[in-house]
């Protein structure tokens, strides 16, 4: 729950409505009355700090009227133009006054509209004056003309009768929840709210920054904590490199030279591993033969080829038949007869798995 002044200015003095603001309802609290001179001047106790936003209301006789006539009726055009069609009207131009806009009624295509303005000298020396009361007025409008905007006519605005107390306080609600209009505008515009934004901002930005230096802070903890890693698991590579190669001196990058002695390796894997050409010449010297003649013994990693001669087709197909409890994959790949009756082949077979 909140506060809101509502501060009343009439042309025989002003009174101010305290009232308990909840969301959007206002329960109307207590009213102060003071005296207004001549000159209109006046003197009111100092807003309290628990007051959270405080309304003017101006009087009929210190504002201006003008009716126009203008093809549209959104606001912000309407104030846009503003100037243009008052600066013919008003003793001075439209640079001297505060104004804004009421809408009025569409007559056929075109929008009646309500200029309402005051002399800015009148807006700044009233928000002096409260200013040393304490009191920074959310919006300054006028109670009065609210209630001549209903069932609007140009003679209402001159010859509007009295408002009673409980009229004047309605209206103020109203006001509140929904100026009619709002002449604290261009350089009298209120701020305090966009000053509290900015040091809000401020306030965020610092956070926002302190956070970013926390950030970087880990970052660089971090950074240097893996430099430490990397470091100890350079060393590490270094010292098991020293281990396999004792012998080798100028090492500069272990993990290339250590894939460089792989490869190598794997260049040379043909000279060490593999079929064992001497374990199958005597596995094939125990077969018995009948007549069948190897010439040519050649292996690879994985198999072997048996060229040679028999007798006949029948030979070497027993011969194919008694290989195959030695080996795998066992067959016979080419045969061809010679010019001397001899059948020539080609036996092919893979070393037998264990």
């Amino acid at each position: 729950m909140g506060t809101t002044l509502f501060i009343d200015i009439k042309d025989s003095e002003v009174e101010t409505y305290l009232f308990d603001s909840r969301r959007n309802s206002y329960e109307f609290k207590e009213k102060k009355t003071y005296s207004l001179s001549g000159n209109r001047d006046f003197s009111l106790d100092p807003v309290a700090g628990t007051v959270e936003n405080t309304y003017v209301s101006l009087p009929l006789s210190s504002l201006n009227f003008r009716v126009l006539t203008l093809p549209f009726v959104q606001k912000d055009k309407v104030r846009d133009v503003l100037p243009f069609e008052l600066d013919g009207i008003i003793l001075g131009g439209s640079e001297k006054v505060v104004f804004d806009a009421v809408p009025l009624g569409n007559s056929g295509s075109s929008s009646e509209i309500l200029a309402v303005y005051t002399e800015k000298q009148i807006i700044g020396e009233l928000l002096r004056k409260l200013k040393t009361y304490n009191a920074d007025p959310v919006c300054v409008t006028s109670l009065e003309l609210r209630k001549a905007l209903q069932g609007f006519s140009s003679e209402k605005l001159l010859t509007l009768s009295p408002l009673e107390e409980q009229e004047r306080v309605s209206l103020a609600v109203e006001e509140i929840k929904t100026p009619t209009v709002n002449l604290r505008r261009d350089e009298f515009a209120y701020t305090r709210e966009i000053e509290k934004t900015k040091k809000s901002l401020k306030w965020t930005a610092i956070l926002v920054l302190l956070f970013a230096l926390l950030i970087s802070a880990d970052l660089l903890l971090n950074i240097f904590s893996v430099r430490s890693e990397i470091a100890a698991v350079k060393n590490d590579m270094r010292k098991k490199y020293q281990e396999v190669f004792p012998g080798e001196k100028n090492i500069i990058n272990e993990l290339h030279q250590m894939k460089s002695h792989i490869k190598e390796l794997k260049t040379d894997e043909e000279l060490y591993v593999g079929i064992s050409p001497l374990a199958t010449i005597l596995k094939i010297s125990d077969l018995d033969r009948q007549g069948v003649v190897f010439h040519e013994l050649s292996f690879d990693r994985k198999n072997m080829s048996f060229k040679g001669e028999a007798p006949s087709l029948t030979d070497v197909q027993k011969m194919k038949d008694r290989m195959d409890a030695l080996f795998e994959g066992v067959t016979i790949s080419d045969s061809k007869s010679s010019s001397q009756g001899r059948m020539l082949f080609t036996i092919t077979a893979g070393e037998k798995k264990s």
